[in-house]
């Protein structure tokens, strides 16, 4: 993936810190923000509530920042929970 994006962790962007961003080398690629969260012994809707807090925060925080600024047009945000073996994902798009 190295060769479609530069790939980076716990960067500065917004008003905040995101924990990956992989930032598009081509304006035709769509750049993505991930945001990371971990649950002890969480399950079933806890756990999708943890995903969709992750989700929250990259809107909230305004991670997206950087790559607006560098005119990217397409950025998928994930925010991944994860609990164990058990990972709730949830997704949105700009």
């Amino acid at each position: 993936m190295d060769n479609r994006y530069y790939i980076s962790s716990n960067g500065e962007s917004g008003e905040g810190r995101y924990d990956i961003q992989l930032l598009p080398k081509s304006e035709i690629i769509q750049g993505i923000l991930i945001e990371l969260k971990v649950g002890r012994n969480f399950s079933g809707d806890k756990l999708k509530q943890l995903s969709e807090k992750a989700l929250a925060q990259i809107q909230v925080r305004k991670y997206d920042t950087d790559m607006i600024s560098k005119g990217v047009k397409t950025i998928f945000k994930y925010g991944v929970a994860f609990s164990g073996k058990q990972v709730e994902i949830a997704v949105a798009s700009q």
